[in-house]
């Protein structure tokens, strides 16, 4: 048995030789690629015992989330409020035929896919406060005129533009949000930002219930209110957007010099050494099968979640309910979901596990699809399969955003990543507007299969992405391992196999690295 003293001198010699980021020697779905660099994590130290760190914490908490969830709450609002507009008179004071209620929720995907990624780029150049803010003044101008149009194409125009102006504030939030924290506390504020898309959900029905009774005020129909309301909202808080909304750590004024220096270092992020994105840097992010992968399970997420959100009030209505009743009784499986989803963020990140809440969302989706595809009669047991449904797809999304997120290191793959993810996945958004098409009601044989099969999908995907990063952990380990030892055979420190009952900083887990298993 050696000394104190001597552990303490071969700690200090074996902490300097290798550095503070250590192999961390368990299984992981996190990719070790994405932990942060032995500069970066040996900066909080000697800044820690100026700064309270809870308390910057807090201080960022409330300046980056809340002005966020506002501004996604708005925007995801204003999107399929046009699902509550259909349930009143939109399609008759329209002249809507067959599936062009389908085709006006369609087009909206088609410019909010294709222009993430400039998005990205857009938001690095001009800064968040002003790139966000100005989407989303853009998005309530929009909508605003949406409350006017007088025709099908009119409805198909604002509908357009609206997927343009909306384009780069949700995955710009997640990009900027990933810049603020570490990776244990990241679920938890990805996940107090995603309920800005339950919260719509549940607010929206609230709202048409009460906006329904408005109908003939100053001569237009309610469905009209909808809009018009709701894009003046909008609109005054994308002015507040511009002074609220927080920037990335190296540009805001609210931290001190030594404050922006830990947060940057204590992320990992270096943020300011951010480069201008390339075509080669493009090609080399998708040259990753693990990268491509996450946007399959981020598709399998968006299929089911735009399928309740554009839907839930059509569907809720072939159990019985008034216009009215069907607005408020679309508010439980929201208010079941965000629930779920606020628990399943506290467990993920407590636990610093991700695949298996992803996996138990996806199997509650599955089930509640099997009630609703083969249970016809009985209001209760429908009703259920709904709120099932509901918990399953926004339950999900936080965690699998998280996740794959967070796996990605630096401003290049991030802004890349974020952009990619969800614009493919929101291809799932074209493919959920036409799952329920008027000819397939009451059943909806179609559309709930279709729901089910890309679920399925998504769980291979999970067990892909879960597995090729575990393999890529596994090789970095060996790799690693090597390191060591050379290392400590140039110091002439034998290395016992396992691990030596000394236990210097380096050699303990790094709080970055999540398990894949219990």
């Amino acid at each position: 048995m050696e000394s104190k003293g001597k552990k303490c001198k071969i700690c200090k010699a074996f902490h300097k030789l290798t550095g503070p980021t250590v192999p961390d020697f368990s299984p992981d779905d996190t990719s070790r690629a994405s932990i942060v660099s032995v500069e970066n994590e040996a900066a909080p130290l000697e800044i820690l015992p100026t700064i309270d760190e809870g308390a910057l914490l807090r201080k960022i908490d409330l300046r980056v989330i809340p002005m966020l969830f506002v501004l996604y709450l708005a925007a995801f609002l204003d999107r399929v409020n046009i699902a509550n507009a259909l349930t009143l008179r939109l399609p008759q004071d329209l002249h809507l035929k067959g599936n062009e209620s389908n085709v006006a929720l369609t087009i909206f995907f088609v410019p909010y896919v294709l222009f993430e990624i400039p998005s990205n780029i857009l938001l690095k150049k001009f800064k968040p406060h002003v790139w966000l803010s100005a989407c989303i003044l853009a998005f309530g101008i929009v909508m605003l005129c949406q409350g006017f149009v007088q025709s099908y194409r009119g409805l198909l125009a604002t509908r357009f533009f609206l997927g343009l102006a909306e384009t780069g504030v949700f995955p710009g939030s997640f990009y900027l949000i990933s810049f603020w924290y570490k990776r244990e506390e990241s679920q938890r504020r990805f996940a107090v930002f995603w309920c800005s898309v339950i919260t719509a959900n549940m607010f929206g029905g609230l709202l048409a219930s009460a906006i329904a009774n408005m109908q003939g005020v100053r001569g237009y129909s309610s469905w009209r209110w909808i809009f018009i309301l709701e894009g003046i909202a909008t609109i005054v808080i994308g002015i507040g957007a511009y002074f609220l909304v927080a920037d990335f750590p190296a540009d805001v004024r609210w931290l001190s010099a030594e404050e922006k220096e830990f947060v940057i270092a204590r992320t990992g992020t270096e943020e300011r050494a951010a480069t201008a994105i390339t075509v080669s840097n493009i090609v080399s992010f998708f040259s990753d099968v693990k990268n491509i992968i996450g946007g399959f399970m981020y598709f399998a997420v968006i299929v089911p979640t735009y399928a309740y959100s554009y839907f839930a009030p059509t569907i809720v209505k072939t159990l019985g309910y008034s216009t009215v009743e069907t607005q408020l009784h679309t508010v439980p499986p929201a208010a079941a979901a965000l629930g779920l989803c606020l628990l399943s963020a506290y467990l993920s990140d407590r636990l610093r596990l991700r695949s298996p809440f992803i996996i138990l969302g996806f199997l509650l989706n599955i089930i509640g699809l099997a009630i609703l595809l083969t249970i016809h009669h009985g209001f209760h047991v429908r009703y259920l399969g709904i709120c099932l449904v509901a918990m399953g797809a926004f339950s999900t999304g936080p965690i699998v955003i998280c996740w794959y997120v967070m796996n990605l290191n630096g401003h290049m793959q991030r802004s890349i990543g974020t952009a990619y993810m969800i614009g493919f996945g929101n291809t799932g958004g074209i493919v959920a507007t036409f799952c329920f098409l008027a000819k397939d009601a009451p059943l909806y044989h179609l559309g709930y299969s279709i729901c089910m099969g890309v679920v399925c999908v998504g769980v291979l995907a999970v067990v892909l992405y879960a597995g090729l990063v575990i393999l890529e952990n596994n090789g970095a380990r060996k790799r690693d391992e090597k390191q060591l030892a050379d290392k400590l055979l140039v110091l002439h420190i034998a290395v016992p196999v396992p691990v030596p009952e000394f236990s210097p900083p380096s050699l303990q887990a790094s709080p970055f690295v999540q398990s894949a298993f219990p």
